[in-house]
């Protein structure tokens, strides 16, 4: 999949490169053969005029009336041999009456875009008309529009590519609730039948102990299948006491971790509440503690603070260990990925997963360094 889609980009980028690429050269050939041509317009425009001021009485001067009254697109300014504004042609009228300054700036704009047409009236004394003339709308068109298509093709590109990724997740979730429902189905079965073990075990003289340790894991087990069950499914989302359950994802981390390792909670003094479905919000909790004692290879110190705002309530897990390089803090929540030897990645994923998509939270890493530890953010709506 990831080889077509590799593969797809390439493709349309490669034809967007040609397309832009063509469309640039093209545009450029075309407006400098309509400068040329505007110029010369100019030009039989100049010597029309020319011809009609200085033609005798009788003189025929249908065709340069007719090559005067053409012009109707190329803007022109005249002036005299000290560039003093004669009159202008093809410019707005009421731009002019709105600025007094407005012909002086067009002048200016036009001296830049292409040298003027003189006509020279007299040699000694010299006096001679300017003409400076600026673009058409046509040829100001063709400029702009590589750029337009430019604009349009990589719209096109971006659009087919986000539509490709968007699919790409969708398939990926689905593939992910299936798994995890299938998981959960898998565990039914055998759970069930240490459930019945367990019952009898209980039954029987002299292995009350046994039997009190066993149930504690065939719940645990459960509290997995139901956590697996979850996933792909609208969770039902209740008011719960936030340091509560901290407290108790803690403790049941505390247990199974050296006595090397210091288990901090930094709580407010008010009860702090919000909307979230208990057995998700634990995995969370344990996944992150989980990864905290990885981080500090089994000694340091962990600490949780909570936090409660006016529409959000805050909860940063700290540990004192490794850290995270900072080429890896964007990939540290990727399906996948990992700096463990053995896992498969997919702890922090699924629980980003679970408080954004389902709790409608954040879950981020709020700062590492390397050699002083991490914090990770979980931020609530309250």
């Amino acid at each position: 999949m990831f080889r077509q889609f590799f593969n797809l980009r390439s493709a349309l980028a490669l034809i967007a490169v040609a397309i832009v690429t063509g469309t640039i050269f093209y545009s450029d050939f075309l407006s400098k053969k309509i400068e040329v041509e505007e110029r010369e317009k100019i030009s039989q425009w100049v010597e029309a005029n020319k011809f009609i001021a200085s033609a005798p009485p009788n003189a025929d001067i249908t065709l340069a009336s007719q090559i005067q009254q053409k012009n109707t697109d190329i803007p022109i300014i005249w002036t005299n041999e000290n560039d003093s504004i004669i009159d202008s042609r093809n410019i707005d009228t009421s731009d002019i009456k709105s600025s007094k300054h407005f012909l002086h700036k067009k002048l200016q704009e036009f001296k830049s875009a292409h040298p003027p047409i003189i006509l020279v009236l007299s040699k000694n004394p010299y006096i001679a008309d300017k003409y400076y003339y600026g673009d058409s709308k046509l040829l100001k068109q063709v400029r702009y529009y590589p750029m337009i298509q430019l604009f349009i093709v990589a719209l096109f590109i971006f659009i087919t590519v986000y539509s490709i990724s968007i699919r790409n997740k969708s398939t990926q979730n689905q593939v992910w609730a299936g798994m995890a429902k299938e998981t959960a189905h898998q565990l039914g079965t055998p759970i069930s039948s240490l459930q019945g073990w367990v019952e009898m075990l209980k039954e029987a003289d002299g292995h009350s102990e046994i039997s009190k340790e066993m149930q504690k894991d065939v719940n645990r087990l459960k509290l997995i299948s139901d956590r697996f069950g979850k996933i792909g499914s609208a969770p039902k989302l209740e008011e719960h006491d936030i340091v509560e359950q901290v407290e108790k994802m803690m403790a049941y981390i505390k247990r199974r971790s050296t006595e090397k390792v210091n288990f901090i909670l930094e709580r407010p003094e008010d009860k702090v509440t919000a909307k979230i479905s208990g057995p998700l919000f634990d995995w969370v909790i344990e996944n992150l503690l989980k990864n905290a004692l990885d981080a500090i290879n089994g000694k340091g110190t962990i600490r949780i603070q909570i936090r409660k705002l006016q529409q959000q309530v805050l909860i940063d897990v700290m540990d004192s260990g490794k850290g995270i390089s900072k080429q890896n803090i964007p990939k540290v929540f990727k399906p996948g990925f990992t700096t463990k030897k053995r896992g498969w990645g997919l702890g922090l994923s699924l629980a980003k997963r679970i408080i954004e998509k389902y709790h409608r939270g954040q879950l981020y890493i709020k700062s590492s360094e390397l050699g002083k530890g991490t914090t990770f953010r979980i931020a609530l709506n309250s």
